[in-house]
């Protein structure tokens, strides 16, 4: 069976809005490591429409020589959409929100790596609500924003995570592993 990880830079606060307006400063090669470790055992992504079009619009006008851009732009990805029509992002497949917790556990029964949630924090918390994330990964930068939309908004039931692993970066980010309960 295959793993549903999830990804997320954080900053101390909770935000996880809009990270590119925020996160470079923090981007060291741990961070880089960490995101590639963790990009390098999914063969598949799910996306949320939003975190798709951006992610979309920016890999396909990257070099195939650039490792990450390669694996994004090769293997699967599932995007979670009401509202998109069409989905060009070479290997991607449109997926409705009728019958959606049954499609991701077809997806997630099937042989292969990891399926990785990159963004898309509302996916992802309909995920944990609906019991189907496995791990959640959280790269919580030594930032304080004030403002910005959050991972937890307050809308989940409660819910038990473990930590399965922790590492503090030269830089102050925290690298920290939850597999749900």
């Amino acid at each position: 069976m295959r793993t549903l990880t999830a990804g997320f830079f954080v900053s101390l606060d909770g935000v996880v809005e809009a990270p590119y307006t925020w996160h470079f400063p923090y981007l060291t090669d741990q961070v880089t490591e960490a995101v590639t470790a963790m990009t390098a055992k999914a063969d598949a992504m799910l996306f949320g429409r939003h975190t798709y079009q951006e992610f979309a619009s920016h890999w396909t006008t990257q070099p195939d020589d650039d490792p990450l851009a390669f694996h994004l732009n090769s293997i699967a990805k599932y995007v979670v959409s009401g509202t998109l029509e069409k989905a060009d992002w070479q290997n991607t497949t449109l997926l409705g929100p009728e019958g959606l917790a049954g499609r991701i556990t077809e997806l997630k029964q099937q042989a292969g790596g990891d399926i990785a949630v990159s963004g898309s924090a509302t996916l992802v918390r309909w995920l944990l609500a609906n019991e189907l994330l496995d791990e959640l990964t959280l790269l919580v930068h030594p930032v304080v924003l004030g403002a910005g939309a959050r991972l937890f908004d307050g809308a989940l039931p409660r819910r038990a995570l473990t930590l399965a692993r922790s590492a503090t970066l030269d830089n102050g980010t925290l690298h920290l592993t939850y597999r749900t309960a």
